[in-house]
């Protein structure tokens, strides 16, 4: 409802104004880098199972420079509430723990929920455990119409109550767009967004042609280095930053450079990075350096990765329960269980993709640098003698 007889585009203009009114004093630059959209680690009865979530996160955290809790790869479309604020809750403290390790991330965590008030009460929680960024897909909650109004307004308000804002970042993926929802966000829309002070990029999972619209318009949102873009797409990076010889080289870096107009990602949302969180970091650097060499050697693998996760669902993308099963033969986690509705493997098929993922791995052992090889010790269990003593 319209309140004051104003119009929509002024309450808008007032929303924005007061939360710029309330922007901190440090600036604040989106992290560079690599970004793990972790799994969410549930029991056979769909419960967190929190030590093995915070497992993870952990593992994680040998290579990502962000870890993004609460995405797609987070099953936040098949989970209540209540778990999508605990898996942030766990990432934060990962992060924060880390951190007084001498080893920094950000904890972005995922807000999206069905509904437009469950998004707003994700945003509260973020607030409340500190979290380092929000993510948000507008296209994803059923109930709103007009993102720009949503982000504007919905989180402007809550900011403004709060007396405080956070980096928030909106999220592209056509595959989670609600039913009757554009599957994309308009690139106009994203402009007037990003005016926003606490609007700071996106994440655009999508082909090389929808990236390069938010890529040409991105010297138009904000100053340089102040609006980021994030592929999930995260295969495209060994397309994009090659500069190849030969004529069909230099037309296909001149086809990239028009896409995208010389603004090239700001970092790389890989879901494989669950498993090869090094190993993807590694990717990105070398992409970014331009190592023609080791770019092929990194893309190789990492194409036969996603070659052998998407072997065994004929029709239907089985990425997450093979992202789990390959944490649970690691020995990260004990429970492989999707969500209710996520794809499942087979017995047959999980074999096939373990014994994939096995003979990558002894493939990566002898093409890729030893230090940038993925690792996990299992946690020690205390001595008698050492809980004796701690009791």
């Amino acid at each position: 409802m319209i309140r004051s007889g104003k119009t929509p585009s002024k309450l808008l203009s007032l929303a924005a104004a007061r939360v710029r009114r309330n922007r901190p004093a440090v600036r604040y630059r989106p992290p560079t880098g690599l970004s793990a959209p972790i799994v969410t680690v549930l029991d056979g009865a769909g419960r967190v199972i929190v030590e093995e979530q915070r497992a993870v996160v952990r593992y994680a955290l040998q290579g990502a420079q962000i870890i993004f809790a609460a995405g797609t790869t987070g099953e936040w479309n098949r989970i209540d509430n209540s778990r999508r604020q605990l898996v942030a809750q766990i990432a934060v403290e990962e992060c924060r723990r880390a951190a007084a390790a001498g080893k920094t991330a950000e904890a972005w965590a995922g807000i999206t929920a069905p509904t437009r008030a469950e998004t707003l009460e994700n945003l509260e929680h973020a607030l409340e455990i500190a979290a380092d960024a929000a993510v948000v897909a507008p296209l994803s909650i059923a109930d709103v119409d007009d993102p720009v109004e949503f982000v504007t307004r919905g989180i402007g308000e809550v900011f403004e109550r709060r007396g405080r804002t956070l980096p928030v970042y909106l999220y592209d993926n056509e595959d989670i767009a609600a039913a009757g929802k554009s599957p994309h966000l308009h690139t106009r829309d994203v402009k007037r967004m990003s005016q926003l002070p606490y609007v700071r990029g996106v994440k655009v999972t999508s082909g090389k042609a929808v990236l390069g619209n938010y890529t040409r318009a991105a010297a138009h949102f904000k100053k340089s280095g102040d609006f980021a873009i994030y592929p999930g797409n995260a295969y495209l990076i060994f397309d994009l930053f090659r500069q190849s010889a030969g004529l069909r080289g230099r037309l296909r870096s001149g086809w990239n450079r028009y896409l995208t107009n010389g603004a090239l990602p700001h970092g790389v949302v890989a879901g494989a990075s669950n498993l090869m969180p090094r190993e993807w970091r590694r990717a990105w650097e070398v992409c970014v350096a331009g190592d023609l060499a080791l770019m092929d050697r990194y893309g190789t693998i990492m194409e036969e990765f996603r070659g052998a996760v998407e072997s065994p669902g004929k029709g239907k993308k089985r990425t997450i329960a093979c992202l789990k099963a390959g944490l649970k033969h690691l020995g990260v986690i004990s429970s492989d269980a999707v969500a209710e509705s996520t794809p499942a493997l087979e017995p047959e098929e999980r074999r096939r993709f373990i014994r994939s993922f096995n003979e990558l791995r002894r493939r990566a052992c002898v093409t890729l640098e030893p230090e940038w090889l993925s690792h996990w010790a299992a946690p020690r269990l205390p001595t008698r003698r050492a809980a004796l003593q701690d009791a």
